[in-house]
């Protein structure tokens, strides 16, 4: 991206400094797109276009602020020629916008699904909100997610219980692929499986419930 800019006036570390202003927008992304709830339709593609338009008019609200101090920096400079006077079209291009976070966020999903693939025991930690407080858990550490109308539970390996309001198609949108959905009311961690059955799955001494709508999708997945 500093590459193209620098073709447009830009020094190549100015070209720099603005490219990297693309990375607050990709990073909105990954953040608040795992959140957005499907289970209404409508209301999830309302969710999805106000994110959409909220990161749009904040990249180009900070190539504008760029662009100013830019200029204001070149200002102070003795003898310093002031050739960029107006922020260059291609940055307050939404579409143009669009299409390089796209491209950021399509680069980042395939690099870690290669290294998924690569280092499989390869997981992160993940954060969230139970009982008012701040949790964040290793994601090996959560054995499964269950659902109870309007709360999910996530059990952790030592026994612990977290009680939390996120919807568990959120949940599994966050932890794949290290999960897997085996019914409308439990997400369960691969790795944690110890055993299955023709519609029960075990964590040790567990015993959780295959649906019939997930029990295809299950059996690929495991190679089972």
């Amino acid at each position: 991206m500093a590459i193209v800019l620098s073709s447009l006036d830009y020094s190549f570390l100015e070209a720099l400094f603005i490219g990297s202003l693309f990375l607050p927008g990709a990073l909105a992304a990954r953040y608040f797109f795992p959140k957005v709830n499907y289970n209404n339709r409508w209301s999830g593609i309302g969710e999805t276009i106000f994110i959409v338009l909220g990161i749009l008019f904040g990249e180009i609200l900070l190539f504008m602020i760029a662009h100013f101090c830019i200029l204001s920096f070149r200002g102070l400079l003795p003898g310093a020629i002031i050739n960029l006077p107006d922020l260059p079209n291609i940055l307050s291009n939404p579409v143009f916008i669009a299409i390089i976070l796209t491209s950021l966020a399509a680069g980042s999903h395939f690099f870690e699904a290669w290294l998924d693939k690569k280092y499989p025991g390869r997981a992160g930690s993940i954060s969230f909100t139970s009982d008012r407080k701040s949790v964040t858990l290793p994601i090996n550490e959560i054995l499964y997610v269950e659902s109870n109308d309007d709360a999910t539970t996530i059990i952790a390996s030592d026994g612990r219980r977290f009680k939390n309001y996120t919807p568990i198609s959120q949940w599994e949108a966050s932890l794949k692929p290290h999960f897997i959905r085996i019914h409308r009311s439990f997400l369960v961690n691969k790795a944690a499986i110890t055993r299955i059955d023709v519609d029960l799955l075990y964590i040790d001494d567990i015993q959780l419930p295959i649906s019939r709508k997930y029990k295809n999708a299950v059996g690929d997945v495991l190679n089972v």
